[in-house]
């Protein structure tokens, strides 16, 4: 049988050329899928935007649900250098007096001079153990550490000190070249942290460290006492261990850090910047959270009888899940919460455009809210924490959206995932489907192109045979 090397060349026809038109006429099945992938990759990417969209709004939502942002508070002190303050949740206006007499201080303990910090300075025992034990005034369990021979030296004794991390710190100060003390110090200040030093099991390193607190005697001399704070707040005599002092009154608290000569004042006022600022954060996300619903449902309408879609329009126009999300909050905007004036967002000057859908604030209005009825506009944002409250209810739905697994967006994008999977399968199919057709008709162009090539051949055969036979009669006569 005939062979042919190229399509054409055995039938004399543009077999190539008709190969080429069926191959882009069969390719033409792809375009269907092709555009639907497209559609659905700019969906799912569209999701994504939604979703981060969404995230930001929801932030500024918990903002708003915390009651840490409508009780803020501000305290200032008239005499810095002697005390300065902060407040928290439940700090109550008002101005009050304070007056330092006295701070509170740690306790310093320190050995007598040795002429080395090497040098073991204890007896030597039959077991090589002694124990040194430290106890502070507050009764809780005494710093106890094992010494062996070698370990009773200045810096012996300061490394198991501060190894044991026990409230006690010490150091060595190198007075000379020979001459080196052994200072102990309180962690904590007040007279709970007063300490007494012992070493049982080596009478000769307790007579050099030893010290009773109770007694104020022993080897060890008191460089610094312990002492307690001593104030008077609005005219009551207090005491506490500690210049940071938390407990005086429901949030405020106070770090004393000089004497006053004279009574100073603390003043406690409202702070409305932190709620305004958190409710102008919560707005512009709002508003943003809009324009990314604009963006993403973008309408362009396409010339009339045109039956394509134009390429501007946003991948989300007509789509379920973003219709939802907007419908929602716009309802959980507007909804009402709580008793009297202030129960909506519109009460306290957040209102919204009828034309754009976003929101505006008048912040004149919200001052005034804030400023006589903070506590009506928590009630209104956080409700119970739970189930009612506008800013609880919004990060409700938030949760909603934004759950990663059940969520709203993620359910869309776990349909919108699936159906690019079922279109990549109908693709493969398609284009194996082309390939084998494609490759059955080159098959049969081949065999088209063999079969004329050998009809030429026997028709050339013929008409010399039939010219050979007229040219042989024509002699003859």
């Amino acid at each position: 049988m005939a062979t042919i090397s190229s399509l054409g060349i055995g039938s004399g026809l543009d077999l190539n050329t008709l190969l080429d038109n069926l191959t882009t006429a069969e390719n033409a099945r792809l375009t269907p899928i092709t555009t639907a992938q497209t559609s659905y990759s700019a969906q799912l990417s569209a999701y994504g935007t939604l979703q981060s969209a969404v995230q930001t709004f929801a932030d500024a939502a918990t903002a708003l649900e915390s009651t840490n942002t409508y009780g803020a508070t501000t305290a200032t002190s008239s005499n810095t250098s002697a005390f300065s303050a902060t407040t928290s949740t439940g700090a109550a206006a008002g101005t009050y007096s304070v007056s330092v007499s006295q701070l509170a201080t740690s306790q310093s303990l320190i050995s007598a001079t040795q002429s080395s910090n090497t040098t073991a300075l204890g007896a030597t025992t039959s077991d090589n153990n002694r124990t040194l034990t430290i106890s502070q005034g507050d009764g809780s369990t005494p710093l106890s550490i094992n010494l062996t021979d070698d370990q009773t030296s200045l810096t012996g004794i300061r490394d198991a000190i501060n190894k044991a991390d026990g409230g006690v710190t010490a150091s060595i100060v190198k007075v000379s070249d020979s001459s080196y003390k052994l200072v102990l110090s309180a962690n904590n200040t007040g007279t709970d942290s007063e300490m007494s030093v012992s070493v049982t099991g080596d009478d000769t390193l307790n007579g050099i460290i030893g010290y009773d607190s109770t007694t104020g005697s022993g080897a060890m001399t008191q460089n610094a006492a312990a002492a307690n704070a001593q104030l008077t707040y609005n005219g009551i005599e207090i005491e506490r261990q500690s210049n940071t002092i938390s407990d005086l009154q429901d949030g405020i608290s106070l770090t004393l850090t000089g004497l006053t000569s004279s009574a100073a004042s603390l003043s406690v006022t409202k702070d409305t910047s932190t709620a305004s600022t958190a409710i102008n954060t919560f707005v512009t996300a709002y508003n943003a959270l809009q324009d990314t619903f604009s963006s993403l449902t973008k309408f362009t309408a396409s010339t009339v009888d045109s039956g394509t879609q134009d390429s501007s329009n946003g991948a989300l126009l007509g789509d379920s899940t973003l219709r939802t999300i907007q419908t929602q909050l716009k309802s959980a905007i507007g909804s009402s919460n709580g008793a009297g004036s202030i129960n909506t967002l519109a009460s306290i000057g957040i209102t919204t455009d009828p034309t754009t859908g976003q929101l505006t604030v008048d912040s004149t209005k919200l001052s005034t809210a804030l400023t006589t009825n903070s506590s009506a506009v928590q009630a209104m944002m956080i409700g119970d924490g739970k189930t009612t409250g506008v800013m609880t209810n919004i990060t409700n739905l938030n949760s909603q959206y934004l759950n990663t697994t059940t969520g709203t967006i993620a359910t869309a994008e776990t349909s919108v995932n699936n159906t690019l999977k079922s279109l990549t399968t109908q693709y493969n199919a398609v284009n194996d489907s082309i390939t084998d057709t494609i490759a059955r008709y080159k098959t049969e162009f081949t065999a088209l192109d063999v079969t004329m090539a050998s009809l030429n051949s026997t028709s050339s055969y013929l008409t010399e045979q039939f010219s050979t036979t007229s040219s042989s009669s024509s002699l003859g006569q």
